[in-house]
């Protein structure tokens, strides 16, 4: 799990929580289910209106990853890169073919099998930064859909506060009804901001955060078997990958 995430909630929603008791109010004044209901459903229903399908589920398995503490790979991916360069280097091209199948990263496979069929690097640099940078395109999509459900939630919380006003106003007569309306109208509004700006907002930057990490390893990938290719030296090819990724270059 992602302490950074968990503990960033807990802080966030309990801090709104313990201010409210400070001041003297009832944790019972917060739970309103109809305020609830009326954020919740009216944010979900704006986000699929705005959103593709794809972007929709793209967007639902991305979340997983903002709660998710990933070891990065890209030290590995570093090494196998240097490995290769070592080796051709020495030898030859052609003697990356029987290393290629155990390697791990996919995108470096595909790619060093085209650096060993002899396709030229212009080919190769075109067929999969399009690759790389269309993949972020969508996962960024997916990132969108949180970012567009902090976008609405506040706007909809006005929209219950509205609601629970006019229904204070129809009923000025009984005194009883009072009470509810004005909390529907008030905590609508205190979920929309809150679940916007602590949940919404907040998961879809660390999601677009992931996606740009993952963006620049990939490109890291695709250098480095590009260097391969024009012969670079291996420790050129490492002092030049790792600056793709600095915290890698510390351990």
């Amino acid at each position: 799990m992602d302490i950074a995430t968990i503990l960033g909630l807990v802080i966030g929603f309990g801090g709104i929580i313990f201010g409210n008791f400070i001041e003297g109010g009832h944790i019972s004044s917060l739970m309103q289910f109809t305020a609830f209901l009326i954020v919740f459903a009216g944010t979900a229903g704006a986000v699929m209106v705005s959103s593709s399908e794809h972007a929709l589920k793209t967007g639902l398995n991305l979340a997983r990853k903002a709660f998710k503490t990933e070891e990065s790979k890209a030290h590995g991916k570093l090494e196998d890169i240097v490995e290769c360069a070592r080796l051709a280097k020495k030898e030859s091209i052609l003697s990356l073919e029987p290393r290629i199948s155990k390697i791990g990263d996919p995108l470096l496979q595909n790619v060093l099998r085209n650096v060993v069929d002899g396709v030229e690097e212009p080919v190769i640099r075109d067929i999969f930064e399009t690759q790389i940078y269309t993949e972020e395109e969508e996962l960024l999509a997916g990132a969108k859909v949180w970012a567009d459900a902090g976008g609405f939630a506040p706007t909809i919380g006005i929209i219950g506060a509205v609601l629970g006003l006019i229904h204070v106003m129809g009923n000025l007569t009984d005194t009883s009804k009072l009470g509810a309306g004005i909390a529907v109208a008030f905590v609508a509004t205190v979920y929309g901001v809150s679940f916007a700006n602590l949940l919404f907002l907040p998961i879809g930057n660390k999601i677009k955060k992931k996606v740009e990490d993952m963006t620049r390893e990939k490109l890291m990938v695709l250098e480095g078997g590009l260097m391969i290719a024009k012969g670079a030296n291996h420790m050129v090819i490492e002092q030049k990958l790792r600056s793709y990724l600095p915290h890698v270059s510390k351990t």
